[in-house]
């Protein structure tokens, strides 16, 4: 089922549409903190390009208090290397469902709005966000709306305080198989050498880093990192990959962590583990859902990364149309999900 609706997909998907997304969206830095006014923007231009494509959103504000986190200040590190402690935050995600669809357990698929200080943000994450918007598109075409939720975070920058609030508020309704995280998905590079790796990762992960040497060090593919849970939709997002248009290559890695507060913990004392954190699917993770991250690895391929020059033309959008064709043709794919627990 899953190639057969990538077939489908192929036909309707169209890089324009996602560069004109990331090019709206990463002209100025967005943040509800530090440039509210362009978030207000973003979210109006995420609502309008859903209703278009026949989602209804809902604007779902969140108030909490004394929340751990990070910065969102311009640098290269990794958010749970730079500990902060906010006293309240305010914010709001985007949640979106296709009307008549049904009571059958959903698929989240998301990916955060904003963007650190100073940088416009066009791989992280108005690549993520594209391709959620493509996603819409693709799906909202559909004669049957598939159980998929759409959902974009806010503050994932200052340690993923949106995504936190929503994984809490889905958890509680019991009806969530799974979710899939866009998390930088537009940078690619084909020249040997440019893929790096962590400190430590070839110990911990011998057959990913000989995967990566194998292809000359090359920022050539998408990294899928999941769970034992999301082993079955890991493999069939690798399928839908490689059958999208352009051919898509992927890498799939296994987080050998289990879910709830032992695999956060493990994460913090295991510095090549805890890379695998880096984006909204952690909080997934911690309340027990099953997720799975798509990427293009940020700061260890992309050399804008949380710089100035994170700009629209830096990107590679018909292998970003195949993400979304590979992510829509997953999500909607019941099959992709079954033995999730």
């Amino acid at each position: 089922m899953v190639l057969a609706l990538v077939r489908e997909l192929n036909r309707r998907a169209d890089p324009r549409r996602l560069r004109h997304d990331v090019e709206f969206l990463a002209d100025r830095p967005r943040s509800r903190t530090r440039a509210p006014e362009a978030m207000l923007r973003a979210e109006a231009h995420v609502m309008r390009e859903l209703a278009a494509a026949g989602w209804r959103t809902e604007r779902q504000p969140f108030d909490v208090r004394w929340r751990l986190g990070g910065t969102d200040r311009q640098n290269d590190r990794a958010i749970a290397l730079q500990l902060r402690l906010h006293t309240r935050l305010t914010g709001a995600n985007l949640v979106a469902r296709l009307p008549g669809a049904d009571d059958r357990p959903t698929v989240v698929v998301g990916a955060h709005l904003d963007t650190v200080d100073g940088s416009p943000g066009a791989d992280d994450n108005a690549s993520g966000v594209a391709a959620l918007l493509e996603i819409a598109r693709l799906l909202g075409g559909l004669p049957r709306p598939p159980a998929v939720t759409l959902l974009f975070f806010d503050m994932e920058e200052l340690g993923m305080i949106g995504s936190r609030f929503a994984a809490q508020q889905l958890r509680r309704t019991g009806q969530v198989a799974g979710m899939i995280c866009l998390e930088s998905v537009g940078y690619f590079a084909t020249g040997p050498g440019t893929q790096l790796v962590p400190a430590g990762f070839a110990a911990a992960f011998p057959r990913v880093a000989a995967r990566v040497r194998s292809g000359g060090q090359r920022g050539d593919f998408t990294l899928v990192v999941h769970r034992r849970s999301t082993e079955a939709a890991a493999a069939a997002w690798r399928r839908a990959a490689e059958a999208a248009e352009p051919r898509l290559s992927a890498v799939t890695l296994r987080d050998p962590r289990p879910h709830g507060l032992l695999g956060a913990l493990a994460g913090l004392a295991a510095p090549p583990l805890i890379h695998l954190d880096r984006s909204d699917h952690a909080s997934f993770w911690n309340v027990g859902i099953p997720a799975l991250m798509l990427t293009g690895t940020a700061n260890f391929r992309n050399p804008h990364y949380h710089r100035p020059t994170d700009t629209p033309d830096t990107l590679d959008y018909g292998r970003m149309a195949a993400v979304a064709v590979a992510t829509a043709a997953t999500a909607a794919s019941a099959a992709s999900w079954r033995g999730l627990s």
